[in-house]
């Protein structure tokens, strides 16, 4: 008779729970989805994949290709093995793969695409409890293990005609060599990785983020300009500055890494602390590192700030006495 009690009891707290659910206010309603927003990162990354198939050829294709679907079967696999819901449906490993492919020098071999697409999803995404629990951008966090793994391989750069060839950046870091005009790096007719190549289709895509009102214009914006600005302050040539802005990851990683949802500030403050930080950043390891590039390290950086940058800009709840 006891058992039996019970047993109501608990089919009486199941079903409860599936009725009520408690949160904390605000109570707000949205129509947004990850689905939805991570179509959207999708359609505004197309024109950077299309120019990277037009520019480095069909390499550029299989390398998206080959680390989309590693990513899409590493969340799989470490979901199923977790024991928890498969939610590739809901296309965030899809966007992981692309970012990451576009990350990748055009003459990568594919192998390089698996490795990072594994190591993004299942150690820096999963293993800190999946999509909005991760505490770093789950691509640049596996470019960074890549870059550091193989370095010669990612820092091996090819000219859209398939000749191995110094991006401008290494070209201003080293002091020599002919630079591309500013025509040729706003089309991406340059070296580098294959989807940091064409500023144009990047602000492209960006311009579509911010008019779905994925991304908040500002955070991007004020990357970019810190970054510029301090440039300047450490000595950086007011011609050579153009370069610095459009050539490199700055757009590629402002756009779409520096807004990654999970691993950045929500506040508006501290959205704007973090931009300023990554540009800082960014601009140091460019003027003081021994690389000409700096993005990855400086939005990982401020991945792992993000935490204190929330606590400290929290805003007060309304009528909270000390």
């Amino acid at each position: 008779m006891v058992e039996r009690t019970l047993e109501k009891t608990k089919d009486s707290i199941y079903s409860l729970d599936d009725k009520l659910i408690v949160s904390q206010s605000p109570h707000m309603r949205s129509n947004e989805s990850v689905r939805g927003i991570m179509t959207d990162v999708i359609i505004a990354l197309i024109p950077a994949m299309i120019a990277s198939v037009y520019f480095f050829g069909l390499n550029a294709m299989k390398l998206i290709l080959i680390s989309v679907i590693s990513a899409i079967c590493a969340e799989a696999f470490i979901q199923k093995l977790f024991k928890k819901p498969i939610r590739i449906k809901d296309l965030s490993a899809v966007v992981t793969g692309i970012l990451l492919a576009l990350n990748l020098p055009a003459g990568a071999p594919w192998w390089v695409a698996v490795f990072g697409s594994f190591f993004g999803i299942i150690i820096v995404k999963e293993f800190f409890g999946g999509i909005g629990s991760n505490f770093m951008n789950p691509a640049l966090g596996a470019r960074a293990a890549l870059m550091a793994s193989w370095p010669n391989i990612m820092s091996t750069y090819t000219f859209p005609d398939a000749v191995s060839t110094a991006t401008p950046l290494q070209i201003l870091k080293n002091g020599g060599g002919s630079l591309p005009s500013i025509q040729q790096m706003f089309i991406g007719n340059i070296g580098g990785v294959i989807g940091e190549t064409s500023a144009a289709l990047l602000l492209l895509g960006g311009l579509y983020l911010v008019i779905r009102k994925v991304i908040d214009w500002k955070v991007p914006t004020i990357y970019i300009c810190t970054t510029a600005i301090m440039l300047l302050i450490l000595g950086v040539d007011k011609g050579d500055l153009i370069y610095h802005v459009l050539g490199g990851g700055l757009l590629l990683g402002a756009i779409f890494m520096a807004t990654d949802y999970s691993s950045s500030p929500v506040t508006s403050l501290g959205k704007i602390i973090f931009a300023v930080g990554c540009g800082l950043l960014t601009a140091l390891f460019r003027v003081k590192g021994n690389l000409p590039e700096g993005v990855t390290y400086a939005i990982l950086i401020m991945n792992v700030a993000s935490p204190l940058i929330e606590r400290l800009t929290k805003p007060k709840a309304f009528g909270e006495v000390k």
